[in-house]
């Protein structure tokens, strides 16, 4: 089942194992980040601005960054010096050194409807289209409510969601409520090793792994 509520509890064939959205005011006291057992993390910038000390290195943050490491080389993560309203998302798993891309992004409806993808037969107020990927994709919100279709059920999303879809599995988001904000996150890039979004009509016929699930 792609819909997750609980960071912690994904999925055993899941390469991401668990996320957290980290919300702070501007002026915030300095925060400690604790580690967790697994081995990589992938950290987003969705908005605002901070510094980020990794050790006794700084990173000076602003939105739209993103970054990596590797836990076994990091003791300590602070955060400080949040001078704008801060949401930052934090992934951690054990995927692999060849992964597709990543980013922040937001979706509105819009009355200028689309899909360039495969075709379907469920309402639709966005221009996403329906697609999928040789590899897995996380989709972490944290604003916002829509629908997701995954495997071809429809899912409510809101903040806090992830929506995880296996290699191969199309998926879309075809209503938005309220606009959506989030993150993706492609993991190791499997099978064809083909980027970006694919489509029956363009790329051939989806093959989807039936053990991600």
């Amino acid at each position: 089942m792609p819909l997750i509520k609980n960071p912690s509890r994904l999925p055993d064939w899941c390469e991401m194992k668990f996320y957290e959205i980290i919300k702070l005011r501007a002026g915030n006291s300095p925060i400690k980040i604790e580690p967790t057992v697994h081995p990589k993390e992938k950290w987003f910038v969705c908005e605002g601005s901070c510094e980020i000390r990794i050790d006794n290195n700084i990173r000076k943050l602003h939105s739209k960054d993103q970054f990596e490491i590797l836990r076994e080389n990091v003791s300590t993560i602070k955060i400080h010096d949040v001078t704008e309203d801060l949401v930052l998302i934090r992934l951690c798993g054990d995927w692999g050194e060849e992964t597709g891309g990543s980013g922040v992004f937001s979706i509105s409806a819009t009355k200028d409807i689309g899909n360039k993808g495969d075709p379907t037969d469920y309402p639709r107020n966005t221009r996403f289209d329906n697609h999928y990927h040789d590899y897995d994709e996380y989709y972490i919100f944290y604003d916002g409510i829509g629908v997701v279709v995954s495997e071809g059920n429809h899912y409510i999303v809101s903040e806090g969601d992830c929506i995880a879809t296996g290699m191969g599995h199309h998926h879309d988001i075809p209503l938005v409520v309220e606009t959506l904000k989030a993150v993706f996150f492609e993991t190791t890039v499997l099978g064809e090793k083909r980027r970006g979004h694919l489509w029956n009509h363009t790329h051939g016929k989806a093959n989807p792994d039936p053990t991600r699930v």
